[in-house]
């Protein structure tokens, strides 16, 4: 929200405050922002001539991007000469032209940022110091020596592999002529646009506002971030925080119009059939109940405006993890209508979609029946990983409404991903269905397939785990045990670590862990919970985050770390760069981390679960977000936090889920899941426990796995 004290009006004000003449609007943000923190409204003039005009000699003037990004600021070399003359300092943003210099079109590249290449700011702002800017539109300049240029390059806070063999564009320069500060793109729109991170900023305009007026006293500038986080590092949290979150984490859910409704124009819920990232739906489009499912969510790419763009894909697994999130509101906030919401997700998962009802409906001797596939516009790809977290989610919701209705479908999906695991508990992480067509199930029951890597495997098992209570069956079972050994004596040099993250991997691993205990408390399973879970505590910072920290490993995800800034934004990775980077991520590792640390704690009576399951609660609820700009982005959690700005700034490397997107499925709805088993003093095994095994289950199985290939042998 932009401080709006001391904002001027009309076309013209008189010369006072700062010393500065402006030309702009009256809501720019550098103009606001100044206003407010010295008290006193600056000059300001509609024009930049006017600004000339009205400035006394040896004065200063900010001549500031008004039309960007579609139109340039006019500064043309008569009106410069006039400012020469006056021997005025002045700073100009998004020129059309420039004297002596060669302006080219606009051009826009997300991957750039800025990097800092002189003393300029001082010792706050070092050369190599990365910054965003948000949206940015720039103009190419033929200038020479720059204080800060835009480039691709790698790091969070620092370019750590420099600037040498990488290409750069001047963002701020001087020009030849002298006492002209120029900027190729439009710096004044830093609070609108929420470039990052804050202090930097305040260090940049430190520097350009001492520039102007040089030997003046300048004002540290203060303003509020159009999204921050809920509340500061020590401020006290109210006793009922996690609740208090959890509701907001619903209310964002409705309030972002990410929820289809039938009403929405055709073209808009067309969207969903193919990738899709686009201007949310519009004020003329209701929010839907939860019957016609429910979209990814938010993508990382902040704009201009500082809006973010909607992922339009209505991911499966999205959906069932959404429903679990609304299930625990209705269950603590006492709001029904939640429920029956979390019902029609369900219904639309599972039951009554398209996709869900042909998974359904198919032969149960068939290779494609029961799975759930990863989203409308990829409906033949299945997910393992995705299936899981999908059935917990359904799970969770028949447990809490103790509901049946779901129970058939969660069968057929259990089994149809039970046989496909091979003979270690692994299966291969994405299915396609030609595939499965032409090879047929069995093919991979049988097959001695590894993957180390306990984000794409070990979720499966926990599900299994639960089958296993139910049911009995002891490939359930078997497979679960298998699987987790494989890792187990793989870690942790034989690991994948799926983003080049050590983190994220320690973090899913204690729900399954701890579920084997639940099922088969050994001394062999406590042993291998005691390694991966004494490792993740190691990761905890004061503050209750767990710091991200880089594991590269074989597989995959081999050399997603980028090694070059030419590699920069090509493939998923992590948000940091370099241990020591201080962030933490709440996509991968912090909110499954909740949820895990939970389960630890409940299954060992272990008080030093609990605590840190406490801190890691508390930190999450610090950092949800707030904003009364963008009330579509309140009450949600973004992929990244770094808890020493206490700022949503992290590297932006990763090609699709960066860090401020946010999910409707994984962040929000395991996030608000782990503060409601805190406050209910449960577990999610205790909840789940509740959901039933489909009454079908024997007969399904016998058409789905039969005897006879259960005959032909499956242990490894």
């Amino acid at each position: 929200m932009k401080t709006k004290a001391g904002a001027a009006s009309g076309n013209r004000s008189a010369p006072d405050g700062c010393g500065i003449v402006f030309s702009c609007l009256p809501e720019n943000d550098l103009f606001v922002t100044l206003a407010a923190a010295a008290g006193r409204t600056p000059a300001r003039c509609g024009t930049a001539a006017e600004a000339i005009r009205m400035a006394p000699e040896n004065g200063a003037v900010a001549v500031l991007a008004d039309g960007y990004p579609e139109k340039q600021t006019a500064l043309d070399a008569a009106l410069l000469a006039e400012a020469a003359a006056k021997n005025l300092r002045i700073y100009a943003e998004y020129p059309a032209a420039l004297p002596g210099l060669d302006v080219g079109k606009p051009e826009r590249d997300k991957l750039l940022r800025g990097v800092v290449v002189s003393g300029f700011f001082g010792k706050l702002l070092g050369p190599m110091r990365i910054v965003a800017v948000n949206g940015c539109v720039h103009v190419p300049v033929n200038a020479g020596a720059s204080h800060m240029v835009l480039a691709r390059v790698v790091g969070v806070d620092t370019a750590v592999f420099g600037l040498d063999n990488t290409p750069t564009t001047p963002l701020l320069f001087e020009h030849p002529r002298g006492n002209l500060l120029v900027a190729a793109t439009k710096l004044s729109q830093f609070v609108t646009g929420r470039y990052m991170p804050a202090r930097a900023w305040q260090a940049i305009w430190q520097a350009i506002l001492s520039w102007l007026t040089p030997g003046v006293q300048v004002p540290e500038l203060r303003w509020t971030a159009a999204v921050r986080p809920c509340f500061g590092p020590g401020e006290p949290l109210p006793k009922d925080a996690g609740l208090r979150a959890l509701r907001c984490a619903a209310d964002w859910m409705e309030n972002s119009r990410v929820l289809r409704h039938a009403a929405w124009p055709a073209e808009v819920l067309d969207r969903s059939t193919k990738f899709n990232l686009l201007d949310r739906p519009g004020a003329d489009c209701p929010g839907g109940d939860g019957s016609l499912g429910i979209l990814e969510g938010f993508s990382s790419s902040i704009r201009e405006d500082g809006s973010q763009p909607v992922r339009y894909a209505v991911r499966y697994d999205c959906v069932c993890e959404a429903g679990m999130l609304m299930a625990f509101d209705a269950a603590l906030n006492a709001r029904p209508n939640h429920g029956a919401l979390a019902g029609n997700l369900l219904d639309y998962g599972l039951l009554k979609s398209d996709l869900a009802a042909a998974a359904q409906s198919a032969d149960p001797a068939g290779p494609s029946c029961g799975f759930l596939p990863w989203a409308l516009d990829n409906p033949d790809k299945y997910w393992g990983d995705d299936n899981a977290r999908a059935l917990l989610g359904a799970l969770t919701v028949a447990g809490l409404r103790r509901d049946r209705r779901w129970s058939d479908a969660i069968t057929r999906c259990l089994l149809a991903n039970l046989r496909v695991t091979g003979v270690n508990g692994h299966r291969r992480r994405c299915l396609k269905k030609g595939d499965l067509l032409e090879n047929g199930w069995e093919f991979y029951w049988r097959e001695n397939h590894v993957e180390n890597t306990v984000h794409m495997q070990a979720w499966l098992p926990a599900c299994y785990l639960w089958a296993y209570t139910k049911t009995r069956f002891e490939p359930f079972l078997a497979r679960s045990e298998a699987c987790l050994k494989t890792l187990i004596n793989a870690y942790p040099d034989r690991w994948e670590w799926v983003n080049g993250s050590g983190s994220l991997e320690l973090a899913r691993a204690m729900l399954p862990f701890s579920w084997m205990l639940r099922v088969s408390d050994t001394p062999e399973h406590r042993e291998w919970f005691r390694i991966l879970a004494s490792d993740l505590l190691a990761l905890q910072e004061d503050c209750g985050a767990i710091r991200e920290i880089i594991r590269e490993g074989e597989g995959e995800y081999k050399g997603c770390i980028a090694k070059t800034n030419s590699a920069f934004g090509t493939c998923e990775t992590s948000l940091i760069e370099k241990d020591g980077d201080p962030v933490s991520d709440s996509l991968y590792t912090c909110n499954f981390g909740l949820i895990g640390l939970n389960e630890a704690a409940a299954v060992t009576g272990d008080p030093a679960f609990a605590r840190a399951a406490d801190k890691l609660a508390d930190y999450l609820c610090r950092i949800q977000t707030h904003s009364e700009t963008h009330p579509e982005l309140s009450g949600a959690w973004y992929r990244a936090f770094n808890f020493r700005d206490w700022d949503y700034w992290a590297s932006n490397s990763d090609s699709d889920w960066g860090p401020w997107c946010i999910e409707t499925g994984w962040t929000q709805p395991w996030i608000a899941a782990g503060l409601a088993l805190r406050h209910m003093k449960t577990s999610l095994w205790d909840v789940v426990g509740q959901a039933e095994i489909g009454g079908s289950f024997e007969s399904l199985r016998a058409r789905m796995l039969p005897d006879e290939a259960l005959a032909r042998g499956w242990k490894k």
